[in-house]
């Protein structure tokens, strides 16, 4: 069994109930553009990059106004908004947190830009919390690319395969499988039969079912 020395959490979905959030940003945001987002549909952008999601739907309903630069920045401080109003952080996230530090560095690993990761963290006051933050938004690609993965473990300068990364969507485990990454994945409901799942090394409810006993077993003390 590969040893473990570190561990990289994903954000949105995993620590913070944030994803409904983007979602409810995006159909307000475009909706006000006279872009009407059919139930369901958020399934179709789900994992992109704020900026792609704008692309997507300028592609399927072009809107006049302000441009799409413009209006990634109006969804990114919707979002903010939002956490700060309404999120919460997911059950277990904070204890997963503190499991994980007491075996070794940690790091975040989110698709979100940094400055609305920075805001989000210290809304919940999470900063400290983390050895290093890292975003996709700043990599050549996003998930299921592992790239950002791979800076988070070269920042806290442990190999990736020692490396234990938590996630709750399956691009996000196929990345840290491609990282070559011990994974744990918490997803929704609805998702948990996707077939990215199955190359999870663990799959949780809810972080609050995570094992010390599992953990223990795989950290070097």
């Amino acid at each position: 069994m590969t040893q473990l020395h570190a561990t990289l959490f994903d954000m949105d979905g995993l620590l913070l109930d944030s994803e409904i959030l983007w979602h409810k940003a995006e159909a307000k945001i475009l909706g006000d553009l006279g872009v009407s987002i059919p139930t369901g549909a958020v399934r179709l952008t789900k994992g992109m990059f704020v900026s792609e999601v704008v692309d997507f739907w300028f592609g399927e309903h072009p809107w006049t106004g302000p441009t799409r630069p413009e209006v990634v920045a109006m969804i990114l401080q919707e979002v903010g908004d939002l956490v700060e109003s309404e999120g919460v952080m997911l059950p277990g996230a904070l204890r997963a947190i503190e499991l994980s530090s007491q075996r070794g560095p940690i790091a975040l690993a989110s698709s979100t830009p940094r400055p609305l990761i920075m805001r989000c963290l210290n809304h919940f006051g999470l900063v400290e919390r983390f050895n290093s933050i890292h975003s996709a938004d700043i990599e050549p690609y996003g998930k299921p690319h592992p790239g950002v993965f791979l800076s988070a473990a070269k920042a806290l300068d442990v190999s990736p395969m020692n490396c234990l990364v938590f996630e709750d969507s399956a691009a996000g485990v196929l990345a840290a499988k491609a990282g070559r990454m011990t994974c744990v994945a918490v997803p929704v409901e609805e998702e948990r039969r996707m077939p990215a799942f199955q190359i999870a090394d663990l799959v949780l409810d809810t972080l609050e079912d995570l094992s010390t006993a599992w953990l223990d077993e795989r950290f070097t003390r």
